[in-house]
């Protein structure tokens, strides 16, 4: 049978990694002929995230390096499947989501993106200010690289195992989804999006708005022109 895996970088995420695993739906995702697995990554927690992880049935892969994209990079080298979804694992997208995203991956796309932008937002999900950040980040790769893309730095992508391995990706923090974008787009694949729900954040936040921003356009500049 084909498989799916989810991939699911945790940092102290006890509250709400167990959600987003009991929320995959495995069933629907069965129905279609996959099997589903996850892959939670434990990027250097302290609390029992790795420990509820495994109680929900997923492989859990400690990371003592900090990072999003460290996490993400060594989830790369070591999962398996022909379909691989990459949430984040504060329940703030649902992972319900991944069926509609494998539809469009079946029928011939390279990267599917969750909006949230395209989407709805629940109250408090999103500062101002950090939705003006993000349009205009997204301006800026949308100009620099002719995507037309309305959320690069979702926390939602799904995409097809032969373009992912295809990435060369060397981000270590939350530029990763900037360091994703641009390599697809320089590798001519094709950018797909859906709209998604984004719900408000219950516990304190790991992103850094103005530091992680300047990252992201750092990112999104030096891999253009490189």
């Amino acid at each position: 049978m084909k498989e799916v895996c989810v991939v699911l970088p945790a940092l102290n995420e006890e509250h709400t990694v167990g959600l987003v695993i009991d929320e995959i739906p495995a069933g629907e995702i069965e129905k279609r002929g996959y099997k589903t697995y996850v892959m939670v990554v434990d990027n250097g927690s302290t609390d029992g995230t790795g420990r509820i992880a495994r109680e929900k049935g997923a492989e859990v892969i400690e990371v003592e390096q900090r990072g999003k994209g460290i996490a993400l990079r060594t989830a790369i080298k070591a999962l398996r499947g022909d379909y691989v979804f990459m949430l984040d694992a504060d329940y703030t997208y649902p992972a319900t989501h991944i069926v509609e995203m494998l539809e469009l991956l079946e029928g011939g796309g390279d990267v599917v993106i969750g909006s949230r932008l395209k989407g709805r937002m629940m109250k408090g999900s999103m500062s101002m200010f950090n939705r003006v950040g993000n349009y205009l980040l997204a301006l800026m790769a949308n100009i620099l690289y002719g995507t037309r893309i309305s959320d690069p730095y979702s926390g939602c992508w799904g995409f097809r195992r032969d373009v992912l391995d295809k990435l060369k990706l060397d981000a270590n923090g939350f530029d990763i989804e900037a360091n994703m974008l641009t390599e697809v787009a320089r590798n001519g694949y094709q950018i797909a999006e859906i709209p998604i729900q984004y719900r408000r954040r219950t516990t304190p936040p790991k992103l850094n708005s103005v530091r992680d921003g300047f990252k992201i356009g750092k990112t999104l500049v030096r891999n253009r022109f490189r």
